[in-house]
């Protein structure tokens, strides 16, 4: 299947949503997808504030193993990015990678073992738009995500500018934890720079921000959603 090339004056799909159009990937794991974004996030963070003299990776596992806990004794269901960076801000921080097991790891460590944790303290910002993630990204160098997946439309994208559905056969995978790191403009249109989190690796895209989809149970929708990013205190 070959997608057509990128028009920058089409704006939305149309879907009826069949059951067999949704694809569903066993292999994806939600809660480590959101601490693995979230885990990264902090990084970025810590990093452009110099909190951290080079980057610095942090124990997604951990968040999983405590976050995920903490939060299923108030209700049930999958770690959000939100969850893990809600966590790491009130809880009073969390480990490096290298002292704690590594992510996807049966063995766990002893009760008695407490890891060093890296303080950190801050909120967690919810940007309702791209206007206010273009405005945060001028201090911050990183905005947690939601990004609508199509299928083979992101394996097939056309010169790494993601559209999501353009009306062609399509299967929806649902949304994947993201990360944009900035905007630029092609043909006149703006297209956020992400990495999704997809198929257990990250994948760098342009994403087209003028397109839009209707996808039953689902849209109308533009293809990034559900924004947010820890803002740290240095004190």
């Amino acid at each position: 299947m070959a997608l057509p090339p990128y028009d920058p004056n089409f704006t939305i799909a149309f879907s009826i949503g069949r059951r067999e159009n949704f694809e569903n990937d066993p292999e994806h794991d939600e809660s480590a997808s959101a601490a693995i974004v979230a885990a990264e996030l902090i990084s970025s963070a810590r990093l452009a504030l110099k909190l951290d003299s080079v980057h610095t990776e942090y124990s997604a596992q951990y968040l999983v193993d405590k976050a995920g806990s903490s939060r299923r004794r108030r209700r049930r269901g999958k770690l959000t990015v939100k969850d893990c960076l809600f966590f790491a801000l009130k809880k009073g921080g969390i480990p490096k990678a290298e002292d704690w097991p590594p992510l996807g790891s049966e063995s766990k460590p002893p009760s008695s073992y407490k890891p060093a944790l890296v303080s950190m303290k801050g909120e967690v910002i919810e940007p309702k738009d791209m206007d206010q993630v273009r405005d945060l990204l001028v201090h911050q160098p990183a905005v947690g995500a939601k990004l609508h997946v199509f299928s083979p439309h992101i394996e097939l994208q056309q010169d790494a500018i993601y559209c999501g559905s353009s009306g062609e056969y399509t299967r929806y995978v649902g949304l994947r934890d993201a990360i944009i790191v900035g905007t630029e403009k092609i043909q006149g249109k703006s297209m956020a720079i992400v990495k999704v989190w997809y198929k257990n690796k990250f994948t760098f895209l342009k994403v087209a921000l003028s397109r839009m989809f209707f996808w039953a149970g689902v849209g109308p929708s533009e293809l990034l959603v559900d924004f947010c990013v820890p803002r740290l205190s240095i004190d």
